[in-house]
């Protein structure tokens, strides 16, 4: 099993301001230490007579000489290090070394993906990863197993093998509480495009995978892999509810909805919580009209945004506020606004990227559509702060030179201590925590 990581964008200006993956420096080093819990959850479900090692990029890239002592490698990879991941199963294969790639970009691009492997697995993987085993021992691997027509039942999830980790290079793991998400933003390139119908996982399962980590590594901190764990505001609670005996840390991303349920705020801090990633992606409600395909909801909740910030973190739950720059309708303007929103709303962290175009999406089928992409297979830019597309209201270079003014706001040591500030004069101004 092998995991790609340490995307870079393409931008050398923005390199030399330290970006790399979303959240810049800080987040953007959680993000790029995180295993492959995709690749985890396969080698969960091999059975127990194949010898499975994991790996990651760095781990190879340490070394002078590929190591070729394995029967077949299974590859996961984001589109922006497609290319290099396509090399490496290129090279793996000149050595007699079957190879598997599978995930959001192989489902996407299956022919692209076809080229350089000998099995490509599309769709949710466990429901054919068994059958890909067998095979792989009979010598009649196929070259497409195709999982698109099937849907997983997360009750049968297995339990990921975080044992294969060394868990001192990490400082935090992933466990997932659902799958897929209710609502269908345009731009958004998760779990939705390989699990439509939005899915929980049994509490009793989440909570055992916590106990396996907390087996193996005595206090740890975890991030909920989900597109929006408290989508279902039921499953939520009791969700929270069992997470609040297990006396841990987390993290996770949800929607601005999870506002609106004082009980369920009032059960955060409690359970752990440390923060939530709230994707708000624009302050202007005619710039998010249409964004969410299926009821309009983002342009809907465009007004209580503010609100809800203040609601949440007056629960001692900070919240990592996410906007996207580039939509359609945006302007000049529409940079001065996000850091307008931040002051106003006295957001402990934000994180700012650039409308990515990828593969699989309704924007970049758009997008090419309308004859709008720069290049339309340009996947290493698709590290969420590289343009390629024509904005509608401004220039490319006039997007590049204002995402980066943008970032070199948010993002000095004076208005990160000021946000930080903010949240905590808003604790002890707050009977609540009094």
């Amino acid at each position: 099993m092998i995991a790609m990581s340490g995307i870079r964008v393409q931008n050398a200006d923005l390199m030399q301001l330290g970006l790399t993956l979303p959240g810049f420096v800080e987040r953007s080093k959680v993000v790029a230490s995180l295993p492959s819990l995709a690749l985890l959850t396969l080698a969960g479900l091999t059975p127990s007579d194949v010898d499975i090692c994991y790996l990651e990029i760095a781990d190879l890239a340490a070394l002078d000489d590929l190591p070729c002592e394995f029967d077949a490698v299974a590859i996961s990879s984001y589109s922006a290090q497609i290319r290099e991941t396509y090399a490496l199963a290129d090279r793996y294969r000149r050595e007699g070394t079957k190879v598997i790639l599978g995930g959001l970009h192989i489902t996407a691009c299956p022919q692209e993906a076809g080229r350089h492997a000998d099995a490509i697995v599309l769709g949710e993987s466990e429901p054919v990863w068994r059958q890909v085993v067998q095979d792989l021992k009979d010598e009649d691997l196929k070259p497409v197993y195709d999982a698109r027509p099937l849907s997983f039942d997360l009750r049968n999830a297995p339990m990921p093998a975080f044992e294969l980790l060394d868990f001192e290079r990490y400082n935090r793991l992933t466990v997932q509480t659902q799958r897929g998400c209710p609502l269908s933003c345009d731009f958004c390139a998760s779990s939705i495009r390989i699990s439509p119908k939005f899915k929980t996982k049994p509490v009793e399962k989440v909570i055992a995978e916590i106990h396996r980590i907390k087996d193996i590594w005595a206090k740890p901190f975890i991030e909920l892999a989900d597109d929006n764990t408290f989508a279902n505001k039921a499953h939520a609670k009791r969700l929270v509810k069992a997470l609040a005996g297990e006396k841990i840390r987390w993290f996770t991303e949800t929607d601005v909805s999870v506002a609106d349920d004082p009980e369920l705020l009032a059960m955060l801090r409690d359970a752990g919580c440390s923060q939530l990633l709230i994707g708000l992606e624009a302050t202007d409600k005619a710039v998010l009209d249409g964004i969410e395909q299926k009821t309009n909801w983002k342009a809907k909740r465009a007004d209580t945004y503010l609100e809800a910030v203040r609601r949440i973190q007056e629960h001692g739950i900070t919240v990592n506020g996410c906007f996207v720059l580039g939509l359609d309708g945006q302007t000049e303007e529409s940079f001065d606004a996000v850091i307008n929103f931040v002051r106003e709303s006295g957001l402990y962290d934000v994180q700012v990227t650039v409308q990515t175009p990828f593969p699989g999406t309704p924007l970049h089928d758009r997008l090419r559509s309308e004859g709008r992409l720069i290049r339309a297979d340009a996947w290493e830019t698709c590290t969420l702060f590289d343009v390629n597309f024509q904005p509608d209201g401004m220039t490319v270079e006039e997007l590049e030179d204002r995402f980066k003014n943008l970032v070199a706001t948010l993002y000095t040591d004076n208005f990160i201590q000021w946000r930080h500030g903010a949240f905590r004069r808003q604790m002890r101004t707050t009977t609540r925590f009094a």
